[in-house]
């Protein structure tokens, strides 16, 4: 059995480190936006990640 790392596979969504991983952009906010449109109950929607990734697009987009 192999050992649980505690590393996420996925791109951009590591959470150990603040910043690490791809930076949100536009379209990606977008993407989320849309998501949690289409489901109003999927945890995109009810956490209200949706907008937290439109204003880190934004302050992306300043860089």
């Amino acid at each position: 059995m192999a050992k649980n790392s505690g590393k996420s596979s996925g791109a951009g969504t590591s959470t150990d480190k603040a910043g690490a991983g791809t930076p949100m952009t536009a379209k990606a906010a977008a993407r989320m936006q849309s998501a949690a449109a289409r489901n109003p109950a999927s945890a995109t929607a009810r956490t209200g990640a949706a907008s937290r990734a439109q204003s880190a697009a934004a302050k992306n987009a300043q860089k």
